[in-house]
């Protein structure tokens, strides 16, 4: 019997016998790339990711995940670590490596009484809403259904609810994580507190979560939607967009967005294919104050298109679901702004003009809030004191058109520095390297996140993240 060997992306090679061996003591499906599930599993959400992982272990429990982390200690394997996979920068998959694939986690328990839900890491927010919303209640989750609650909240966690209940992980009680060394910790105030204070906005570089367990409030209906204007009143718009959140109060949570409209039933046919400038708002609270929060945004103009009204907090969380699918390529740059002013319209607006794509957008959240009534220090997360983060979304189908698409972000990003705080939120970052990564924390946190990693994975397993790397190295 010939003993087979696979090549990992350090070099090494991988006895077969031993990936039997580990293959035979997991509960978990193990998929190699013989197998005929090989190039579904190793796709992850954005479609410039193409990866090949030498082995994907598609978990069911914290068992196996312990077990894969020895595995790939032991071997010298890269380690990637997926839960929703829908991270901009790719890095739930990798080349040569292992891939320990928690999307098949998906048990959930929720807590009417208490108000809190315990989750496991592969869950995604619809999956999630679709349980705490049985029993009128919701956390701060993702702008888009689709996204997993796993990276999403270890970065920190925007959403619709975050200027009422906080971020993410703001919201965050607990976390069950499984360290580099393969060891099993709980994190919350009271047991391993310097690691939850890391997990809260330091992203996956301390070990892989496995469940969270987290603070709900009481959310039904929601006043929400969007009002569309013609992208050449966007200048118009935009400072009515900013006069306007001055007086908003903190169930408002909303952004303004640069879209090309697509060809759906609630938009009119002449309007198909038209560059557009929207406001989506989500207001949680009081039906009747809502609808008079909102009623500026119904006047000015007044909007080519007006969906806003009632409806059902999970109906407003996958809105825009639609136009962000898995598969197609997407190149994002982002900054959190010190305000919008009108010189920082005037360079949004022209560069947004320039878009090549229908599928790209430039959105500008609107922050603050309860975000910011968090202390500076409570927790990793960055930027708390920002007023807007800018996502520049370039979006696109055909792989040849990356040059043109992602010049188009880059240009557009270059062009905002002079606006940007010099922050940005990491779970918009890309592969941009160190100093970005500095710059979604500030060198004070950073310093303090790299003693952090310098505990908990001090050789720096856990890499592929928007990588705080141990001093040690």
């Amino acid at each position: 019997m010939i003993d087979k060997q696979v090549t990992t992306s350090k070099g090494a090679a991988l006895n077969e016998a031993a990936v039997q061996e580990f293959k035979a003591n997991l509960r978990s499906e193990l998929i190699r790339p013989e197998d005929s599930g090989y190039d579904a599993a190793r796709k992850v959400w954005n479609g410039m990711i193409d990866k090949h992982p030498a082995l994907i272990v598609r978990c069911t429990g914290v068992a196996d995940v312990i077990s894969a982390v020895n595995f790939a200690r032991t071997n010298k394997l890269l380690v990637a670590v997926r839960g929703g996979g829908h991270n901009v920068a790719g890095n739930a998959v990798c080349d040569g490596g292992i891939v320990i694939d928690l999307s098949r986690m998906k048990g959930m328990r929720v807590d009417p009484a208490a108000r809190t839900a315990r989750a496991q890491a592969g869950l995604t927010w619809g999956e999630f809403d679709h349980e705490t919303q049985a029993f009128g209640l919701a956390t701060t989750g993702g702008l888009i259904s689709t996204t997993g609650i796993a990276g999403f909240t270890l970065g920190g966690g925007i959403g619709w609810l975050m200027r009422k209940h906080g971020l993410t992980c703001d919201n965050l009680l607990s976390a069950d994580i499984v360290t580099a060394d393969g060891k099993f910790l709980t994190a919350n105030k009271n047991e391993n507190a310097d690691l939850f204070w890391g997990i809260r906005g330091g992203g996956g570089n301390f070990g892989i979560a496995t469940s969270f367990e987290y603070r709900l409030h009481p959310v039904g209906k929601v006043m929400g939607g969007l009002v569309l204007h013609p992208a050449e009143k966007a200048r118009e718009v935009l400072r009515f967009y900013r006069e306007y959140l001055a007086k908003v109060p903190d169930e408002l949570t909303s952004m303004a967005a640069f879209l090309t409209a697509p060809p759906a039933p609630f938009i009119p046919e002449n309007l198909h294919g038209a560059a557009v400038i929207g406001i989506v708002v989500c207001y949680s609270g009081n039906i009747e104050e809502g609808e008079k929060v909102v009623q500026p945004l119904r006047e000015f103009g007044p909007p080519l298109v007006d969906l806003l009204g009632p409806m059902p907090y999970a109906v407003l969380q996958s809105m825009l679901d639609a136009g962000y699918p898995p598969g197609l390529q997407n190149y994002w740059k982002a900054a959190y702004l010190k305000s919008i002013s009108d010189s920082a319209i005037d360079t949004i607006v022209d560069h947004a003009a320039r878009m090549q794509s229908p599928l790209s957008g430039v959105h500008i959240q609107h922050m603050l809030g309860a975000v910011n009534r968090v202390g500076a220090d409570e927790t990793s997360f960055g930027n708390r004191d920002a007023a807007f983060v800018l996502n520049i979304l370039g979006i696109w189908s055909d792989p040849k058109g990356s040059e043109v698409h992602t010049r188009w972000a880059r240009e557009l990003f270059a062009s905002m520095e002079p606006f940007s705080t010099g922050g940005v939120y990491v779970n918009f970052l890309g592969n941009e390297g160190e100093k970005r990564v500095v710059a979604a924390y500030g060198p004070e946190k950073y310093e303090r996140l790299k003693a952090l990693k310098n505990k908990y994975d001090p050789t720096n397993f856990f890499s592929l993240n928007q990588n705080i790397k141990p001093r040690m190295r």
